[in-house]
């Protein structure tokens, strides 16, 4: 299972879940309005924006705060002035590290993730530094319930999926970046639904880290960035270990 999933599993279980989902929301939101902004407000018509939605709801995200951010979108509000900035760096023991952002201020966002970077024994790259060992994909993840796992594959990988795994109780599809819309709505027609759709950074190749201090300091840097309202998703090349929680 990609190592985000499990982070993400592990993640929501720490701390308050109101707090947590409280962010999420927020950087949710964000998401629409842009995509809005970019691409119209009908998500037949704008996949980025049908996309957004979609993870919107695998979040359980309120209706009238998805329909709020869609009108917020269309709107000319300078405030609402997004853009979508990718940070690359290595964090301790020299794991590769994505940090995709969307800000109103990049002279606010870039410091902020700069010192994230060097308080916990990482260093920011210039562009390109770490993008090369990873690769832009869509991931599907749905709760297994119960659904048929050999149907289920089937119907991916007819659809056009170019991974399917499974694993505690959950299925992960990948696909291919232009493939993703089609085989998210091939699924969606047939009922399924996820908790997770969206593009992705997958790394070609996971590392262990097996000092307790750069763990530490991974784990730090990870929570610091994630938290951080500019930022919509952190990638890394890090094998988290399954004991990671303990």
């Amino acid at each position: 299972m990609a190592g985000h999933n499990k982070w993400s599993k592990i993640k929501n279980k720490k701390g308050s879940e109101d707090a947590r989902r409280g962010k999420v929301f927020t950087k949710l939101a964000r998401e629409i309005i842009v995509a809005v902004k970019e691409g119209g407000s009908d998500p037949e018509y704008n996949a980025s924006l049908k996309t957004a939605i979609e993870k919107a709801k695998a979040e359980n995200m309120p209706n009238d705060n998805i329909d709020r951010a869609i009108k917020k979108g269309s709107g000319s509000n300078e405030q609402d002035n997004y853009e979508e900035v990718v940070y690359e760096g290595y964090g301790p023991a020299g794991v590769a590290v994505i940090v995709s952002c969307l800000t109103d201020n990049r002279n606010r966002t870039a410091p902020e993730v700069r010192h994230a970077f060097d308080k916990y024994g990482g260093n920011l790259g210039q562009t390109g530094s770490v993008m090369f060992t990873f690769e832009r994909k869509g991931l599907l993840i749905m709760d297994q319930g119960d659904y048929d796992e050999e149907e289920v594959m089937m119907t991916a990988i007819d659809a056009g999926a170019e991974d399917f795994s499974s694993e505690d109780g959950q299925f992960e599809i990948i696909t291919e970046m232009t493939d993703f819309s089609t085989v998210r709505d091939i699924l969606l027609k047939e009922g399924y639904k996820f908790t997770t759709a969206e593009l992705v950074y997958l790394p070609n190749n996971e590392i262990d880290v097996s000092n307790e201090e750069d763990i530490k300091n991974l784990v730090k840097l990870i929570d610091i960035l994630e938290d951080n309202d500019d930022v919509q998703n952190v990638y890394h090349n890090w094998n988290i270990p399954d004991d990671l929680e303990a």
